[in-house]
C-alpha cells in the first residue's frame, strides 16, 4: 500500500486539532486532519463547556471566529447555584453580567463552528491511528486501522488521554482519579422534568456531600445535562449493568440513599442510557525530552479532572500558541515547537494542579464548604 505523505498531520478532530488546523489555515499554511470517527456526526460531543476569556476565547480571537461564537452563547448560562445533600442551598450565582468571562457554549456547535471553518476535505474520517513508529530519517510514520500508512514532517498527537502519538515522547499513562462520573440527560427539561429543572437553574448546578454528589447543566436545546459522581474504586463502575437503564439507575442511586428526592430525581427521571465515565488524569506537570516533528497538544499532553473547566480552554490555547509558533518560524519547526513546549509546559501544569485541587474540594468530606468559599472569594475579589 502506498504511503502517504503531509507536512503537517494533526490527528485527531477534536476542539484543539482543529483550532490548529483553522489558525494554520488563517495563516496561509494547510494541515491535514485524521480523525477515527466515520464522519462529523459519528457521536455525539459532550455537554456544556465554559470558554475562558484569556485561554480559550484568546484561541478562538487568533482563529478568527470570535464573533461566530458569541452567537453560540448559551444566554444565562453563566449562573451558578451550589447545593448540599438536603438541597439546601449555600450559594448562588445570577447570570446577569454581559461581559462574556466564562460563557457557556454547547461542545457540538463550537466543534461544528470549527469544522466549517475549514476547507473541504481538511478532516480525512475514518482514519483510525492504532500505532507510530519514528522512521530512520527522523520523520515519524503512523499505521491506520484499515493499514493505510502515513508520514509527516511535522506530527502532532492531538488524539486525546489515550493518544497513540504519545508513545513516540512519553511512556506516561493516564491514571484513575479516584472519582467515577455517570453521565445522563433529562430531555425537554421545563415541560417534562420541571422539578429538576427548577433545582438545576438556568445554569450550572453543584450538590455536594459525603464524597460524592450531582453536577448538572441547562442545554442549549433545553435539556439538562447530569454527572452523578462518586469517590469509589475504580471497580464501581464495572459492576454496574449499563446496558439495563433502570437497573444502572438503581444501582447509583444506591450510593445516595439519604439525599434529598429532588437530586435523586436528576437520575430516576433520566431519559435514555446512562453513562459511565471514570475520570482520569495524566501526572501533573507531565512533559517530555524535544524529539524532532513531533509534539501533542491538550489531553494527549496533559489530561486532567474536569473540576476546573481547563481541559477544552487549555487544548484550544495550546493549538493556538502551537500554530502562532509555526507561522513565526518558517522553515524551522524546531524553533517553533521548542517555544511552543516551553510555555506550554508551565502553564499545562498550573492547570492540572488545580484542577486536581477543585477534585479534592468538591469531594471532601465537608464539601460543599469549600466550593462556597471559593466562590465566595471570587465574589468579594470582583467586588
Amino acid at each position: 500500500m502506498t504511503t502517504t505523505h503531509y507536512s503537517i498531520a494533526v490527528v485527531g478532530a477534536g476542539l484543539g486539532g482543529l483550532t490548529l488546523a483553522r489558525v494554520l489555515h488563517a495563516g496561509g499554511i494547510e494541515a491535514a486532519v485524521l480523525d477515527l470517527d466515520a464522519d462529523r456526526h459519528a457521536r455525539t460531543q459532550g455537554g456544556m463547556l465554559d470558554i475562558h476569556e484569556e485561554s480559550g476565547q484568546a484561541a478562538l480571537r487568533a482563529a478568527g471566529l470570535h464573533e461566530d461564537f458569541l452567537h453560540l452563547v448559551l444566554p444565562g448560562g453563566e449562573a451558578m447555584r451550589i447545593l448540599d445533600k438536603h438541597a439546601g442551598v449555600r450559594f448562588e450565582e445570577s447570570d446577569d453580567d454581559s461581559s462574556h468571562t466564562r460563557p457557556e457554549v454547547d461542545r457540538g456547535r463550537l466543534r461544528d463552528l470549527l469544522l466549517d471553518s475549514l476547507p473541504a476535505g481538511t478532516v480525512r474520517w475514518g482514519a483510525k491511528a492504532v500505532a507510530t513508529r519514528t522512521l530512520a530519517d527522523g520523520r515519524h510514520e503512523v499505521t491506520l486501522a484499515d493499514g493505510a500508512v502515513f508520514t509527516a514532517d511535522l506530527l502532532v498527537g492531538a488524539d486525546g488521554a489515550w493518544s497513540r502519538v504519545r508513545p513516540l515522547l512519553s511512556d506516561a499513562l493516564p491514571a484513575y482519579t479516584g472519582v467515577s462520573v455517570v453521565e445522563s440527560d433529562l430531555l425537554d427539561a421545563d415541560a417534562r422534568h420541571p422539578d429538576a429543572a427548577a433545582i438545576v437553574g438556568g445554569g450550572m448546578l453543584f450538590a455536594l456531600g459525603d464524597g460524592q454528589g450531582f453536577l448538572a447543566h441547562r442545554e442549549w436545546d433545553g435539556s439538562l445535562h447530569v454527572y452523578t459522581a462518586v469517590r469509589t474504586s475504580p471497580s464501581w463502575l464495572e459492576g454496574i449493568d449499563f446496558s439495563d437503564a433502570e437497573a444502572a439507575k438503581s444501582a447509583v442511586l444506591e450510593q445516595f440513599p439519604d439525599w434529598h428526592p429532588s437530586l435523586r430525581a436528576l437520575v430516576s427521571e433520566a431519559d435514555g442510557p446512562l453513562v459511565p465515565r471514570p475520570i482520569i488524569a495524566l501526572p501533573i506537570g507531565h512533559r517530555w525530552e524535544r524529539v524532532p516533528g513531533v509534539t501533542l497538544l491538550g489531553d494527549a499532553a496533559h489530561v486532567m479532572s474536569p473540576f476546573a473547566g481547563e481541559g477544552a480552554n487549555n487544548a484550544m490555547q495550546d493549538a493556538a500558541e502551537l500554530a502562532r509558533a509555526i507561522l513565526d518560524h518558517p522553515g524551522d519547526t524546531e524553533a517553533a515547537l521548542t517555544r511552543y513546549e516551553q510555555a506550554m509546559f508551565p502553564r499545562a501544569e498550573a492547570a492540572a494542579a488545580d484542577s486536581a485541587a477543585n477534585l479534592a474540594m468538591c469531594f471532601a468530606p465537608d464539601a460543599p464548604q469549600g466550593l462556597v468559599a471559593q466562590f465566595a472569594s471570587h465574589r468579594e475579589q470582583a467586588a
